[in-house]
């Protein structure tokens, strides 16, 4: 086993670890605690494809009291590193989000969200290298080329992108839906809708595209562990999304996030997603990209603040090198 591979194998053990750790307890929460409880984490897709396209999001199959409304902002910083004979990456991706989520009754909810997806510099090169140094492992090229680096390369289709700080990569607006199923004590089943705009109105990443998803989202929860499941397909008409890549028409999304209350007012959260290869471009880009995430809530009287990890695993030069993101949910 190599040292890039010793590294995931490692993360991968420690989230199970800390996620089956939990399921020593079963103290049945109070209705006050379930009415608080926000799901999953409010975390996009990183993989540099599918991250600028209509993904669909990991979400709680429980509904919440009617006309329960929800404010949230987030933001993430990730590094994107890929290197193969048939493309190459290497850059970093922001992301601003924001939006409202409204219960309008038992079984029906709306959500709006806007992100703005940009290309600055948050230096995770310099954390990345130092982290891999610290620990032994291979920098997988990465100290063969200048760090801080923008620059995309797929001869395939003749993309040639270099020194692109500061430009936008994505900016897109999407409407949710969903209906309520099933819903009793311990098992939450719906299903939702999603419509998608991304326009982008100059620069190289420039485009306008339409997209669709529908997703089914089903849930379990007992005491103090609540488990979230997704499975989803998105659908988009134009087929050229980041810098003239080639997109798959279809592509199909599966998730996985479990929740332990440490106490009323921490959560311990993992996720993983799995998301099927978004285009035929290029061997790599072709594979499924799985991304790990671990991730901590704090509960406030009114609110909740939420920090996310996500490190990928399997393919290395299909998704997102290592990302970070802050959130606060608000309810009212």
């Amino acid at each position: 086993m190599d040292k890039n591979n010793k590294q995931h194998s490692v993360f991968i053990a420690v989230t199970l670890t800390l996620t089956f750790s939990g399921l020593a307890g079963d103290a049945q929460a109070s209705n006050e605690q379930r009415f608080a409880d926000y799901g999953p984490l409010k975390t996009y897709a990183q993989s540099p494809l599918q991250s600028n396209a209509l993904t669909p999001l990991v979400r709680s199959g429980f509904s919440h009291a009617p006309d329960t409304v929800e404010l949230y902002a987030t933001g993430t910083i990730a590094s994107v590193w890929a290197h193969t004979e048939d493309y190459s990456a290497d850059y970093y991706q922001n992301d601003l989000s924001i939006g409202g989520y409204w219960q309008l009754n038992n079984q029906w909810a709306l959500e709006l969200d806007y992100t703005w997806r940009f290309a600055a510099n948050n230096r995770l090169d310099t954390l990345t290298k130092a982290f891999h140094d610290w620990f032994g492992i291979g920098q997988n090229g990465r100290d063969e080329v200048d760090d801080h680096s923008f620059d995309i390369s797929v001869p395939q289709y003749g993309v040639e992108i270099h020194d692109f700080e500061g430009e936008t990569i994505s900016n897109a607006f999407s409407l949710y839906s969903s209906y309520q199923i099933v819903e009793n004590k311990h098992h939450g089943l719906s299903v939702g809708g999603s419509l998608y705009f991304n326009y982008v109105g100059s620069g190289p990443f420039k485009t306008s595209n339409f997209e669709q998803a529908l997703q089914l989202n089903y849930s379990y929860r007992t005491g103090k562990h609540s488990i979230y499941t997704l499975l989803g397909v998105s659908y988009r008409h134009n087929d050229e999304v980041l810098a003239q890549i080639k997109y798959n028409k279809f592509a199909f999304a599966t998730g996985v996030s479990y929740q332990y209350q440490i106490s009323p007012k921490h959560r311990f959260l993992t996720e993983v997603h799995v998301y099927e290869g978004a285009s035929d471009a290029t061997s790599d880009l072709s594979k499924p990209s799985t991304e790990f995430l671990l991730g901590y809530r704090y509960h406030t009287k009114r609110g909740a603040v939420e920090l996310s990890m996500i490190e990928n695993v399997f393919n290395m030069d299909n998704s997102t090198d290592i990302a970070f993101t802050v959130g606060y949910r608000h309810r009212m």
